[in-house]
């Protein structure tokens, strides 16, 4: 047990994250659907907020629409756990909302037993983490890491603004900049979250402590040549957009092999070709490519290689091009005090656990920047995620939430 007293309930997390997933889910695919300052984001907040408020947390919200929880002392730092309610369009029901619902059912255990902390514990739900306007805009902004510069520009894969989407929801965008916190007023940022990939249910170990969170570029390429008729326009006078995209697309395992390494990652994830008919050379091709790696240095090399690739292939294709930088995560190194405390805590409980990267960006990352963060993982079935099948064992989310609920209890009270 995760200590004398506190004890995790697990049908009452199952409850808590049913109801979160009653939001946003698509009936024909199964799919989820709460994109960043969409209606069905916002309504889950309010709900999740709620559903705090009734458990006698202080519940808070702050200029970037993140909604906190604060449970112990009013006056003083806090401990922050928690994590995101959004989700990418047509994603899981695990993604994030666990690490939020796990977050809650620990205090409500903690509340439970009596326990009273003598460093207040904040359960975060936070805003808009999938990054639809090319962040991790909850956790950057409780780091201070946003500018009004970055506001202004930030815009989603459709065009919409991040001004337009939280000024329909009656929110002032520049209210975020409010939302930093102070030096010092955050001693410890956990978060538990599946893991998003294949590696813990392959080795069969049902905990990964994250040492380090890869790095995010991400790139949007236009490539334009001139849209003709496909049967009348020799192969060799063409100006083929997607031709340009395809080679570029399968040149990417060499440039990995060439200047990558294991943990390297490049993902063309969204195209969209104009026009999009089936006798037509398409004119246009626009899309986005997504560069991963635990080493900044890794990435820069990356980036710069296929900027090069870039401008060769549209030559070699009669085409112009444009490069937008849409955002830079740089990879951050987790903290190592947290993480031993972890793996302590996991063996006090004879919970096997493995060491690893993280592949996936996390809001961990951002908060290591304002202070001590830790990532706990559980398995991912198949590892799928972003997915309608994504899964994972409950019994292993149980480990996962013992081991976060011990922690808490051995840092707070």
């Amino acid at each position: 047990m995760p200590s004398a007293t506190a004890q995790f309930d697990l049908s009452r997390l199952q409850s808590l994250l049913a109801g979160v997933n009653g939001f946003g889910r698509n009936p024909r695919t199964g799919g989820f659907n709460r994109i960043g300052f969409s209606e069905a984001d916002m309504a889950v907040r309010d709900w999740f907020a709620d559903a705090m408020t009734a458990d006698g947390l202080a519940v808070r919200r702050d200029g970037a629409a993140n909604v906190f929880g604060r449970f112990g002392p009013t006056d003083g730092p806090a401990i922050i756990t928690g994590s995101h309610l959004d989700t990418v369009p047509e994603g899981g029901a695990f993604d994030g909302a666990l690490g939020a619902c796990v977050a809650l059912e620990c205090v409500r255990a903690m509340r439970d037993a009596g326990l009273s902390p003598t460093t207040a514990i904040e359960v975060v739900a936070t805003a808009e983490e999938e990054g639809r306007f090319g962040g991790m805009l909850g956790s950057q902004a409780i780091a201070g890491q946003v500018t009004r510069e970055w506001i202004d520009q930030a815009r989603d894969a459709d065009g919409v603004t991040l001004v337009e989407a939280m000024r329909a929801h009656g929110l002032d965008p520049y209210e975020i900049l409010n939302a930093a916190r102070a030096p010092n007023s955050v001693r410890a940022f956990l978060e538990l979250h599946i893991e998003q990939g294949p590696v813990l249910e392959a080795a069969g170990i049902p905990i990964g402590i994250a040492h380090s969170v890869s790095g995010v570029c991400h790139l949007f390429v236009r490539l334009d040549g001139t849209a003709n008729h496909s049967g009348t326009t020799p192969m060799d006078m063409r100006a083929d957009a997607f031709a340009g995209l395809a080679e570029l697309a399968g040149a990417i395992p060499a440039v990995i092999g060439d200047i990558g390494g294991e943990q390297s990652r490049i993902t063309i994830g969204k195209v969209d070709l104009t026009p999009n008919a089936p006798h037509t050379i398409p004119g246009t091709a626009e899309f986005s490519i997504i560069i991963r790696d635990i080493s900044e240095a890794v990435m820069r090399r990356l980036t710069d290689r296929l900027r090069g690739q870039i401008a060769a292939v549209a030559a070699r294709h009669n085409l112009t091009f444009a490069i937008e930088d849409k955002s830079w995560l740089p990879p951050v190194a987790l903290d190592q005090e947290l993480a031993s405390l972890l793996a302590g805590e996991a063996a006090k409980q004879g919970i096997p656990v493995r060491s690893m990267p993280s592949g996936a960006g996390h809001d961990a990352q951002t908060m290591q920047a304002h202070c001590p963060s830790a990532l706990i993982f559980v398995p991912s079935k198949g590892g799928v995620s972003h997915a309608p099948d994504e899964s994972t064992a409950w019994p292993d989310i149980e480990k996962g939430a013992n081991l976060l609920l011990a922690t808490l209890v051995s840092l707070a009270v």
